[in-house]
């Protein structure tokens, strides 16, 4: 039996499970605990959006969650980008229309703008890459991919030039195992690849929407590559969910505290960022990231 990769399942994920649900969740122990004094991540934190209590059906419902301080972050192992590694892959499987070709090209842009770093689209590759075995059909008859041997067998080999994060993007559903309705995403931490669908991110009479939700779930995938944990400090695009409209309701942003986290090896301009995460939005007419990047350019003024 092969040896099993050290999965971790990440954010985004949503499925029906036998497990007791528990209310609430242990909150942070000082979270922003002795950061260096910065006054960009001082002046936008005025802006971070609080989380309310979970709800039943809401992520943090049924995940006791600690999160992650600053200073936890700088002490656990994590990628930065250096010379030899400094540009993201995205690798489509399947069969994609027109419409769902153009948001790709739009998920390459904008992570292109959100982590700063080169970012390159692969040759498209047919489904046909993946067995029979790692195939099913689903709860309401669309077919899965076994999202493990996506990680496993189609990208863990592939090693493009100055590859730093690798993440698949597949036309059909994914799961992550026998017992799970489908999964969003999956990655792999140790070999930095990532593999997430956008099957349930169609809504066909509505691009922007659909777009959306690839920004987050995409940015969301390869945040943790760059060892991002789910954010419990306020609302963030590194929020944990449970199901499309709970996505729906997260923020395109990375919080303030999560931002510190990502720049702390980044070093990158953070007020060329948004000013080029505002132009993006616009051009493409996402009213949300268009305000959220307003309040933040307001903010260092």
């Amino acid at each position: 039996m092969k040896k099993l990769l050290l999965l971790f399942l990440l954010i985004l994920c949503s499925c029906h499970s036998e497990k007791k649900e528990n209310s609430g969740t242990k909150p942070q122990s000082n979270p922003e605990e002795n950061l260096p004094p910065q006054p960009y991540f001082t002046h936008i934190k005025s802006n971070d959006v609080k989380l309310g209590e979970p709800v039943f059906g809401e992520w943090l419902y049924s995940h006791k969650e600690k999160g992650q301080s600053y200073k936890q972050f700088m002490k656990t192992p994590h990628v930065v980008p250096s010379k030899e590694e400094n540009i993201i892959y995205l690798k489509p499987i399947g069969k994609f229309n027109s419409v769902q070709l153009r948001q790709i090209e739009l998920v390459r842009q904008y992570l292109q703008i959100f982590f700063q770093l080169e970012t390159k689209v692969l040759e498209n590759v047919s489904n046909d890459i993946i067995p029979d075995h790692a195939r099913r059909i689903g709860d309401v008859g669309q077919e899965q991919f076994l999202a493990g041997y996506i990680l496993e067998n189609v990208l863990k080999e592939e090693k493009p030039f100055k590859r730093i994060a690798l993440m698949a993007i597949t036309e059909k559903d994914l799961y992550p195992k026998p017992e799970w309705n489908y999964v969003f995403g999956l990655a792999s931490y140790r070999e930095k690849i990532a593999v997430s669908s956008i099957h349930r991110m169609q809504e066909e009479a509505d691009f922007n929407l659909c777009l959306e939700r690839l920004l987050k779930i995409c940015s969301h995938e390869i945040g943790h590559m760059f060892g991002l944990h789910h954010c419990i400090n306020a609302n963030c695009v590194m929020n944990g969910t449970n199901s499309m409209p709970e996505t729906d309701t997260h923020s395109l942003r990375l919080c303030s505290l999560c931002q510190r986290k990502l720049n702390s090896g980044f070093k990158y301009d953070n007020k060329k960022r948004l000013v080029e995460l505002e132009k993006y939005f616009k051009e493409n007419n996402l009213a949300e990231g268009i305000e959220l990047m307003k309040k933040d350019l307001k903010s260092i003024q």
